[in-house]
């Protein structure tokens, strides 16, 4: 990647800087684990300005660091395969794209074998067209995008609670295998307070048939979360919430069979496992 002239002096300092900047990131980002529903870090380098990054479906990818190193974050799909993967890195409009691989490595995640009545697991034609509304929607909602945080992104955990399934677990109903778990669910009781894990604004707050009163925020460079089954939802589209706001109550709208919390973390348009984001 070129840099401009005025900064080309400096390139030789700015790449015997980059080791030392990487101590940092543990502190400051998700851990990496370069799973299926985990987060890849992949090195960019030093460059002047915040390099563009997307992914091999020419989704935009958060980039943080500085000058000294910048990191591409990729959330990985729960679906994704394992082995060879790319990003696509561009350092300005007049520079071509480059190709930087990473690997993904494999996870096995639990599986739960259920009985359900069958009213249960398959949906009457209304469900069913109700259902898929509030999909399309929410693909929008998911496409949001905005500056970059400037900030730490780790998060803190927006309810106390014991976590009651976890992500990636795959449940079959019936002998019919369903999408694995996509969040974190925390038992609480109705109306404990669920509060932001970091800044950001509400960018969704609606009642949906699996999900219930839902609430989805964004926090800059399509790092967003979702909060599920709420009973009671505190905040409107567009509020802007400090870490420790409150946003809602625990409850067990939608489809559920007791209350929790259902915690979802999204990059990149791809559900990762809260768990890398909490701070530790």
């Amino acid at each position: 990647m070129a840099l401009a002239a005025s900064a080309g002096s400096a390139w030789p300092a700015l790449a015997a800087a980059a080791s030392s900047a990487e101590k940092r990131e543990p502190e400051l980002w998700p851990q990496p684990l370069a799973v299926p529903g985990g987060v890849a870090r992949v090195a960019l380098g030093p460059a002047p300005e915040r390099p563009r990054a997307r992914t091999a479906q020419d989704v935009p990818l958060l980039v943080v660091g500085d000058m000294i190193a910048w990191t591409a974050l990729v959330g990985i799909p729960l679906s994704a395969q394992t082995g060879a993967s790319h990003i696509e890195v561009q350092g300005s409009a007049a520079e071509p794209a480059r190709r930087l691989a990473f690997r993904i490595a494999p996870k096995k995640y639990r599986e739960q074998q259920l009985k359900v009545p069958p009213r249960t697991v398959d949906l009457s034609a209304e469900d069913m067209a109700r259902y898929e509304r509030e999909r399309d929607h929410q693909k929008e909602v998911m496409a949001t995008w905005t500056p970059p945080p400037a900030g730490p992104l780790q998060l803190a955990v927006p309810v106390p609670g014991r976590r009651s399934s976890s992500f990636g677990l795959r449940r079959v109903f019936n002998g019919q295998p369903r999408n694995p778990h996509s969040g974190m669910d925390i038992a609480a009781a109705t109306g404990t307070p669920v509060h932001a894990p970091l800044d950001g604004q509400v960018i969704d707050t609606g009642d949906y048939f699996f999900n219930g009163n839902t609430v989805w925020m964004d926090h800059g460079g399509g790092l967003l979360t979702m909060y599920c089954h709420l009973s009671r939802i505190d905040v409107r589209t567009g509020d802007r919430l400090a870490t420790g706001q409150v946003l809602g109550q625990v409850g067990a709208t939608g489809r559920v069979t007791g209350p929790h919390l259902h915690w979802g973390v999204m990059l990149n348009r791809t559900m990762v496992d809260p768990a890398l984001f909490i701070e530790t």
